[in-house]
């Protein structure tokens, strides 16, 4: 049986001053230094990440940017290429996240034209998916979650090949710095409905290969019982990433 390395991610978003980045990745590294079989990544604000390589050092941590446009280069004030997340040494990238997604209004047709740029410079897409609490609450999950698969990922289902190196990133908006979170069973369901959605429209190879991770107040606390969950293959973390001590604990996870 093929088994998924579990992956931790940090997202930073908008926080963090350049001593507090570089401090941070110290203690991760400190904290970190005899794990073995878990893939950590974290991804700090473009103007950090500079900084924040030079800190990660030989330690083995992944670095990826919050965000990229679909575009090499040109007139896109404010915008950063993947050609530039390349340039800072960037192997991943978060894309169609929920913030970006309802605050700058981010559609899937744009996530698809990212994740097709990412992927073409061999830049790992981390795409992430979600529902908010009243299209939970009408009983409109799977529905919502296919459709952001089937617009995000166009361009994979029209060449019928998905990279099994593509994460996907299950984010319910309603548990997003809410404090609130999915209990396990419920997070397992819909990680399961994403893992059967990439065997029908691709393959059971892909499949069991790619990896999903589950984004939503994750802590300390909740983390060994959401990664005991078998199509839970890791978290994207973000305000318990920002403290090192807890992000440690997320990552030492007793699965």
């Amino acid at each position: 049986m093929f088994e998924r390395t579990p992956m931790i991610a940090g997202n930073w978003k908008m926080n963090l001053r350049p001593a507090e980045a570089v401090k941070l990745i110290e203690t991760i590294s400190l904290g970190t230094g005899d794990v073995e079989g878990v893939d950590i990544l974290v991804a700090p604000p473009f103007t950090h990440l500079g900084i924040v390589r030079q800190a990660i050092g030989n330690s083995g941590i992944f670095l990826a940017g919050q965000n990229m446009h679909w575009e090499a280069s040109g007139a896109y004030t404010g915008e950063i290429s993947g050609r530039m997340l390349q340039d800072a040494t960037c192997t991943h990238v978060i894309l169609g996240h929920s913030e970006r997604r309802e605050l700058f209004k981010e559609t899937d047709e744009m996530v698809n034209l990212k994740v097709k740029a990412a992927s073409f410079l061999g830049l790992i897409p981390i795409v992430c998916v979600g529902e908010t609490l009243a299209q939970r609450e009408a009983g409109h999950t799977f529905d919502v979650l296919k459709e952001q698969l089937n617009q995000s990922l166009e361009n994979f289902r029209l060449d019928q090949r998905m990279p099994t190196s593509t994460i996907l990133a299950y984010e319910p908006v309603w548990a997003i710095g809410t404090g609130l979170t999915a209990t396990p069973d419920e997070a397992q369901d819909v990680h399961h409905f994403i893992r059967e959605w990439v065997e029908t429209v691709f393959n059971s190879g892909t499949a069991t290969q790619v990896r999903i991770l589950y984004g939503g107040s994750v802590k300390p606390g909740n983390v060994s019982d959401l990664m005991s969950q078998p199509d839970i293959d890791g978290a994207l973390v973000g305000g318990a990433s920002l403290k090192g001590d807890s992000f440690v604990d997320i990552i030492r996870f007793q699965g």
